[in-house]
């Protein structure tokens, strides 16, 4: 058994959310963290993300159930419509027989609450360090520890390093250095105060216009004061994976014959953030000697399942959990988080890609797309469910028996 106090620090590449996350369930198996950010203060940007049971059950294992509890939003369903003829695709009640199958409720929040709910749990325990404008540049390791230096050519040495450092991980492409898979889709992302948003749209739900090669999404934020606007469309132009701001215009020019109910969404923001999406195949590999991935650094995932955040909570609570189970020893430990999560976040990624196809659809496969859930009722939506929803802190090892 090794003491988590007599060791060296842990490091964590990345102050987003799964670092943060990462940051509080190492400290609460009994180390002190240090949290590398290269953005010049700890943030988060974006808009609204879901929040699947599983996110609750994670919050809850890091000791911010309440926190984040307090910023969401419950909805009460969550709903699909067909973009072109209104035609409703299928409907999940989110209501109390969901909560009661699941153990906890489905919602949607701002990522910058989520983000600011973990950071006011780090910052609480007292043992959590932040070096922002601080970006990794090179680490070495050996059999007890690793040294990483930054762009200054300061070094930090710790016990471990976590790589939680995103899309375009640094700690990945040193040890991995694959190519990221552009998609070609393009996600507008705004906020619209409440007084903006149209009243026949106001709906409690997680809602989604699905259309061809494009679709739409709308839901509450902040008690229902604000509204998460998303689009999608497949771009014209050759794409590279980034963020920039986005074009009214060129969203407009994306969303020809859908109809008017849900066309009046792409018309309510003033300014828009403009994301090119991509990811990556999925790797059986995150662990190199004390260095591990985590996050989107392990499973970068489009959008289409709505789990990019939830997985990398998920990701760190696991890592507690193998922790806790081998006692703090790194390497039986990042083995064995390791084969807990590659098979669960991979079939996330593929799934994705699917769900996008789905969404996508035109001609013929538009008509299976809208037949696929007809008559279908909540528990049998439940039942398809349990697979992703059913996670939680006491079964989050039990893949790892498999692998």
């Amino acid at each position: 058994m090794q003491t988590a106090s007599s060791q060296l620090p842990v490091i964590v590449a990345g102050g987003g959310i799964g670092g943060l996350a990462a940051a509080l369930a190492l400290v609460r198996q009994g180390f002190h963290v240090v949290v590398l950010e290269q953005a010049p203060e700890i943030g988060e940007i974006g808009a609204g993300i879901q929040l699947g049971p599983n996110a609750f059950h994670a919050f809850d294992a890091l000791g911010i159930g309440d926190k984040a509890r307090a910023r969401a939003v419950y909805t009460d369903y969550m709903v699909m419509h067909d973009a072109i003829d209104e035609y409703r695709v299928g409907l999940i009640p989110t209501d109390e027989k969901f909560r009661q199958r699941f153990g906890n409720p489905y919602a949607v929040i701002h990522r910058a609450d989520v983000h600011r709910s973990l950071l006011e749990g780090a910052q609480e325990t007292g043992r959590v360090e932040f070096h922002t404008h601080t970006r990794v540049e090179r680490i070495e390791q050996d059999e007890h520890s690793v040294t990483v230096w930054d762009q200054n050519g300061k070094a930090f040495k710790g016990t471990a390093l976590i790589g939680a450092d995103g899309v375009k991980s640094v700690v990945r492409e040193q040890f991995v250095g694959d190519p990221a898979r552009v998609t070609g889709h393009v996600v507008y992302r705004a906020v619209v105060e409440k007084k903006d948003f149209p009243v026949d749209l106001q709906w409690n739900a997680a809602a989604i216009w699905v259309g061809p090669h494009c679709h739409l999404v709308h839901y509450p934020l902040r008690g229902g004061e604000q509204y998460n606007v998303v689009v999608t469309f497949h771009s014209r132009q050759q794409e590279e994976w980034g963020v920039t701001e986005g074009s009214k215009e060129e969203v407009q020019s994306y969303f020809q014959g859908i109809c008017p109910k849900a066309r009046q969404l792409i018309d309510l923001p003033k300014s828009w953030k403009r994301w090119a999406t991509a990811d990556r195949e999925p790797i059986g590999q995150w662990t190199y000697g004390r260095v591990t991935l985590l996050g989107d650094a392990a499973h970068p995932t489009t959008q289409y399942m709505a789990q990019g955040a939830c997985m990398a909570m998920e990701d760190a609570v696991t890592l507690g959990e193998a922790l806790r189970t081998h006692q703090n020893d790194w390497p039986k430990a990042l083995d064995m988080y390791q084969r807990a999560r590659v098979a669960r976040t991979a079939r996330i990624v593929l799934s994705s890609r699917e769900m996008g196809r789905i969404y996508h659809a035109k001609g013929v496969e538009r008509l299976v797309r809208n037949d696929l859930w007809r008559g279908r009722n909540a528990e049998r939506f439940y039942d398809a469910m349990e697979w992703l929803y059913g996670w939680n802190v006491g079964n989050c090892l039990q893949a790892a028996q498999h692998a």
